[in-house]
């Protein structure tokens, strides 16, 4: 009696609290047959849910520290004047998501996380002042080695050198000592809403993202984690298709403030971020505009959702999309398929060689009422693709870490990077089309299976918000 009381009061916490209530059906279901069970899942899988402590500071810090997003006004209003069409774009990244645009002084996107690689060492030969690390995944590895011998080297010249890592992301990778490691090297490193597998191993709320910033002067984001499939050093499932953007400029600040806010939930080590603004004594050339901005699961603003939706909402003539899982509701359904019924030319690329074959088999259920309803769709041949990217028609692409699951979407920290007319869109769609002759298209006849495997689908899809 007492387990069917407290069933019932999760059930209607859940209910009250859910972001998504049909992701959250399938935790409501488990949780009224076997109440242990189902609480037990729902804590582990689902549930909004940190360390009150860790909650807290991580709340405190982001309201605390919005006050240094630049909001210019003045660059609102002229996008508005110069593109009326995308007015609606504009003003939901700066006012309602909070995150505002900048003039883009120059970015660059590489394909292939191997292109970036050099460059990125590159640049942190120069650093002078600081270099901040923030990335899902650390392993040590040619890649990540070739980066520490910067660092190390850094640190001892007196750069404020900083690292944040997933402890969940990089546990098996790193470690439970590593982050002390790099201290005694002169290296500041937090892991990210540590676990413990004895007594908390919530898997929820970690920090996808991928940051890199210098001295800010420039900044590094994309789809790329420290590790060596990502620039193709180790070939587990083929060729690893990913990216990597640099960006400098004005824009770089909100990619330090986005740092500085994490760092800080855990130690308070900075009272005034904008010690590390950069101001360019010179006045350079521009190339269209840029938003840098964050996802967090502290409340109820989903930004990357709402941007995936504008950019397909507003799209005329085409929209091409990279994404390696495809784990999606109606609503999202619903948006790219209303996107390519008014004529838009939608198309995704997701992997040829799975990671995770149980999560493939889902994304391919997703494969048939999408062409049914006109959108296209490849999977790359050559390997796995890993990128996360929307490109439309010539003037507006966001390349970041958010993946179309539910996960991403809704309950993990990502981070992503607005570009609107700038010439680095041309490039980015340039990849696609490489990408489309290394892709197979599929056919609807290609996405009928046997009764064994779609009765298998089936069930799994019912556990697709746990995945």
């Amino acid at each position: 009696m007492v387990l069917r009381v407290l069933s019932i009061f999760i059930v209607m916490s859940i209910i009250n609290n859910s972001k998504h209530l049909s992701n959250d059906m399938l935790y409501i279901l488990v949780i009224m047959i076997s109440p242990v069970f189902g609480t037990a899942l729902y804590l582990l899988l689902g549930a909004n849910l940190f360390t009150s402590k860790t909650f807290f500071n991580l709340l405190n810090s982001t309201l605390q520290n919005l006050k240094y997003y630049s909001r210019n006004e003045a660059l609102l209003e002229e996008l508005n004047e110069k593109y009326p069409a995308d007015k609606g774009v504009f003003h939901y990244m700066q006012k309602s998501a909070g995150f505002p645009w900048y003039r883009n002084e120059k970015a660059s996107y590489y394909s292939f996380g191997d292109y970036g690689y050099p460059i990125m060492l590159e640049e942190l030969r120069k650093a002078e002042r600081f270099i901040f690390i923030e990335y899902f995944i650390i392993e040590e590895g040619r890649m990540w080695n070739g980066i520490l011998e910067i660092l190390e080297e850094k640190a001892r010249q007196g750069v404020d050198v900083r690292v944040m890592y997933d402890d969940l992301g990089s546990f098996f990778t790193l470690s439970g000592k590593y982050a002390r490691e790099l201290e005694e090297k002169g290296i500041k490193c937090i892991p990210f809403n540590r676990i413990n597998p004895i007594l908390n191993i919530i898997i929820n709320h970690r920090d996808h993202r991928k940051i890199m910033v210098i001295d800010g002067k420039i900044a590094f984001s994309g789809g790329v984690n420290m590790a060596d499939e990502y620039i193709n050093v180790k070939h587990p499932y083929g060729r690893w298709k990913d990216n990597i953007i640099k960006i400098s400029g004005e824009a770089v600040w909100s990619y330090t403030v986005m740092f500085l806010t994490h760092w800080n939930a855990f130690r308070k080590d900075d009272p005034d971020f904008s010690v590390y603004k950069y101001v360019d004594p010179e006045i350079r050339e521009t190339d269209g505009y840029i938003a840098p901005y964050a996802e967090t699961p502290l409340g109820n603003e989903r930004t990357a959702q709402n941007i995936y939706f504008n950019i397909l909402d507003k799209a005329n003539d085409y929209c091409y999309i990279y994404t390696p899982y495809l784990i999606i509701d109606t609503d999202f359904i619903n948006t790219l398929v209303l996107a390519a019924k008014r004529g838009v030319d939608v198309r995704l690329i997701t992997p040829g060689i799975p990671d995770k074959k149980i999560i493939y088999m889902i994304t391919q259920s997703f494969y048939a009422p999408l062409i049914e309803g006109g959108v296209r769709i490849f999977e790359y041949t050559p390997g796995f693709v890993h990128s996360k990217v929307f490109v439309s028609d010539d003037k507006i692409s966001t390349v970041g870490t958010v993946n179309l699951d539910y996960r991403s979407l809704y309950l993990h920290f990502e981070n992503g990077t607005c570009f609107y007319d700038c010439s680095v869109i041309k490039d980015i769609k340039q990849d696609f089309i490489d990408a489309f002759a290394e892709s197979r298209e599929i056919k609807l006849e290609d996405t009928r299976h046997g009764i064994i495997r779609t009765f298998l689908v089936s069930v799994l899809k019912l556990f697709a918000s746990l995945m």
